[in-house]
This record gives C-alpha cells, sequence and structure tokens, in this order.
C-alpha cells in the first residue's frame, strides 16, 4: 500500500527534524487522527511535494492539531 509508505516517511522526517524517536511522532500523529484523517486521504497531494516542504507541513499540522486536542 503506498499510502502506508507516504505515512511512514512522514512520521519517519518528522521525527528526525525534531530529534526524537519515531515511535514518540507516530504516537503524537495517532493521538490526534493525523495518520487516517490527514495523511492517508492527502496521500496524493503528499506525495507530490518535496519532502523538506512535507515535514514542515507536518509540523505545522501536528502543532496546530495537538492544541486543538
Amino acid at each position: 500500500m503506498k499510502e502506508s509508505y507516504v505515512a511512514a516517511s512522514c512520521v519517519e522526517g518528522t521525527a528526525r527534524r525534531l530529534g526524537v524517536p519515531y515511535r514518540e511522532v507516530y504516537d503524537r500523529m495517532k493521538r490526534v487522527g493525523m495518520i487516517e484523517n490527514y495523511i492517508i486521504p492527502y496521500y496524493d497531494v503528499l506525495h507530490t511535494m518535496s519532502r523538506e516542504h512535507v515535514i514542515d507541513d507536518m509540523l505545522e499540522c501536528l502543532k496546530t492539531w495537538e492544541e486543538d486536542v
């Protein structure tokens, strides 16, 4: 499933940028529903963006979604 690879790449890249373990970012994204409600549904758009831009987007989205919880 291509969506799973993109989701894993988003989590991994975000974790690397933050300097934290992959599992920590996965848990945070899972808690706010980012994987199933943002990354997977918009995989086709995210897949076309540069890795740097996607990670910037993930960080902004995660911060915003965590503030709303």
